[in-house]
């Protein structure tokens, strides 16, 4: 499983921060829908019933910021005063009918995302949902053709992003 913005990746799933445990909020993307799970879950709503996915609460900084908020996280958990779990975020799926929320905990170290990373995640997720779910296959063939390796860096999870938006364009 890797990171990519605000995606989760494994080998046959993706989900919208990350891949939820036990009880835990998650929300998973299919090709055919979005389901929410664990103590939201609301049930699975088809791409043809999903008309926005929106995604709130996201800490969002630059490289200092972050580096600095990730240093003190690291000082505040030694002293025994960090948070037990990591952050999470809203996310709001709206249908015809009504808007579910979710609150998936962050998939990125420390919670925090860069400016690029997010707003090319919003852009993808965006296309995502107007393209009813085209596109994710993408994801996972990435996946699998990486299955052995960790979560990329910064610029490299930059580059995939850039080109999952400009893969999901040209459909």
């Amino acid at each position: 499983m890797a990171m990519v913005g605000l995606f989760w990746i494994t080998e046959d799933s993706v989900y919208l921060g990350a891949e939820p445990e036990g009880n835990a909020s998650g929300v998973r993307l299919t090709k055919d829908g979005v389901e929410l799970l664990g103590r939201e879950r609301t049930g699975f709503r088809t791409w043809g019933e999903v008309h926005g996915i929106e995604v709130a609460d996201v800490a969002v900084r630059r490289a200092v910021r972050r580096h600095a908020s990730l240093a003190f996280d690291v000082v505040s958990g030694m002293l025994g005063q960090g948070p037990g779990y990591p952050p999470s975020f809203t996310v709001h799926v709206t249908t015809d009918h009504k808007t579910v929320t979710a609150s998936p905990f962050t998939a990125i170290t420390g919670g925090i995302y860069g400016p690029t990373e997010y707003e090319l995640s919003l852009t993808l997720l965006r296309r995502l949902v107007d393209g009813g779910g085209t596109g994710l296959d993408d994801l996972l063939t990435w996946r699998r053709d990486h299955a052995t390796a960790a979560t990329p860096g910064r610029e490299e999870r930059e580059l995939l992003l850039l080109k999952w938006v400009g893969d999901q364009g040209r459909r």
